[in-house]
């Protein structure tokens, strides 16, 4: 190795099958403002830019959440996307809801990658074997760089059981040091670069706890970080969500430690001129869907978005779909982060498949007041926990019918202060009828006479837009942090 050497690290994380061009929210003062962003195209030729100017002393890795969340991505289980990610010349993943499609299928489209999915933490349950690999070494402009997965731990403990058959999930903590031995003693590598879907706030405090890790690149949260976070002496950075950001990374090595590093937040913007072969396989990936889910099927008049904590419009649309559908008193959803924002005008299909892309059906149960605040409370200690690890969560649970106040920085089971439906007090002995979509939602645990309909929520979401038009949708104060 040279003396001194340099690399540039460029990560994608949460794309969330995004395609090309979608809705992007971005802060502007007190305002949310939105914009077209993103697309594989233009990300391919924001890389192949980066390369040509650093000469290839480059390294691109992609911390997962790929496979999963559009309409042509489901219906295809991942595949539609492999020649696509096959020509952007990535170095390694990991993974989250790429498991949605069960581990055997996923296992199917890692073979179709041209590069390795990494995880330390999944093991298989009969044989405890783990079924990707760990690592791998990459040479890269005369260094040697030892890249180490971690993949969501999550996935066994919060999702359907379907996603982790035959599989567990740990948090990767006791696995790590290791790993980074074997690399550091037995690999010689000069850098070593973590590949995490865990969160910020986990990798925040794995890195302080866990010595040896040069750069982090965290996935799953959709931070978009404008600046890197240093832990010790790890640089840790995030970008954002559905491939409206890459994270670039230049970092100045010597004698086998970063010496120096600069680091930008690129947004994938609309006036980047695609690249024309990414172009081209992202145009027939998408010419099966293009009909369908260009049909209109409403209109609204307030920006759908999901993008704040306690509660948003674009829920709260889910939410009055299945109040309507069921004509129950209480509606839950999970607090998902993913889904690109709706802006006023045209609804279509592809919009509604974007909000829940795996169009689950509509369930019921009636729950009591008392489970109702013991499930809130769960929800929130996965939000908020004090202990980073035990945020397992995305956003604080969607739901509607009742007015929740909370305080967010109580102890665990301490959150919750008053529930009120209507201008009542929620009564813990009373079942109250609520309506839901998965287990997310829900979980099997609380309520009594759960039932599933034969009504999807995209249909549910189709009814509704029918009978309000032009949909306005405001915020309840469902909770509000006092």
């Amino acid at each position: 190795m040279a003396n001194k050497t340099s690399l540039t690290v460029i990560q994608l994380n949460d794309s969330h099958a995004y395609f090309d061009l979608h809705q992007e929210l971005f802060w502007q003062g007190g305002q949310a403002a939105y914009r077209p962003a993103g697309g594989y195209a233009r990300i391919a030729a924001i890389v192949n830019q980066i390369r040509a100017e650093r000469q290839d002393h480059v390294l691109f890795c992609d911390c997962g959440d790929t496979l999963h969340g559009t309409y042509p991505a489901l219906k295809t289980q991942g595949q539609a996307l492999i020649p696509i990610l096959n020509s952007l010349g990535l170095d390694a993943m990991t993974a989250h809801w790429e498991f949605a499609y069960g581990p055997e299928i996923f296992k199917q489209r890692v073979a179709e990658l041209n590069y390795p999915m990494l995880a330390i933490n999944i093991y298989n349950k009969a044989t405890k074997e783990r079924p990707f690999p760990t690592f791998s070494v990459k040479e890269i402009g005369g260094l040697r760089i030892g890249l180490v997965g971690i993949a969501c731990n999550i996935i066994d403990k919060t999702m359907p059981p379907s996603y982790s058959e035959g599989l567990e999930f740990t948090l990767g903590r006791e696995e790590l040091p290791s790993i980074i031995d074997i690399l550091r003693t037995q690999e010689h590598v000069d850098l070593i670069v973590l590949i995490s879907h865990l969160g910020f706030s986990q990798d925040m405090q794995l890195m302080s706890e866990v010595q040896g890790i040069d750069v982090c690149l965290s996935g799953h949260t959709h931070n978009r970080l404008y600046k890197p976070a240093l832990q010790g002496k790890t640089v840790v950075i995030q970008s954002g969500c559905h491939g409206s950001f890459l994270g670039r990374l230049d970092l100045e090595i010597e004698g086998g430690n970063v010496v120096d590093y600069r680091h930008q937040l690129i947004e994938v913007e609309r006036n980047i001129k695609p690249d024309p072969i990414v172009d081209d396989l992202v145009r027939h990936a998408l010419a099966p869907f293009q009909e369908e889910l260009s049909t209109v099927v409403g209109e609204t008049t307030t920006a759908l978005n999901r993008s704040t904590t306690l509660e948003t419009t674009m829920d709260n649309f889910l939410l009055q779909a299945l109040l309507e559908s069921t004509g129950a008193q209480m509606a839950f959803s999970n607090g998902w982060r993913f889904g690109a924002p709706i802006i006023p005008g045209d609804v279509t299909v592809n919009d509604l498949y974007n909000m829940i892309p795996m169009n689950p059906p509509i369930s019921t149960v009636e729950i009591t007041g008392e489970e109702i605040v013991a499930m809130l409370e769960e929800n929130l200690e996965r939000t908020f926990a004090r202990n980073p690890y035990n945020q397992m969560g995305g956003y604080v649970k969607r739901s509607l019918g009742f007015n929740a106040y909370i305080k967010i920085e109580n102890p665990p089971g301490q959150r919750v202060q008053q529930v009120f439906v209507g201008d009542e007090l929620l009564q813990s002995g009373r079942h109250y009828p609520a309506s839901f979509v998965t287990e997310q939602g829900v979980a099997k645990k609380y309520g009594r006479n759960r039932q599933q309909h034969t009504e999807h929520i995209i249909d549910a979401l189709r009814g509704y837009l029918a009978k309000h038009h032009p949909l306005k949708v405001e915020l309840q104060g469902t909770f509000v942090a006092v």
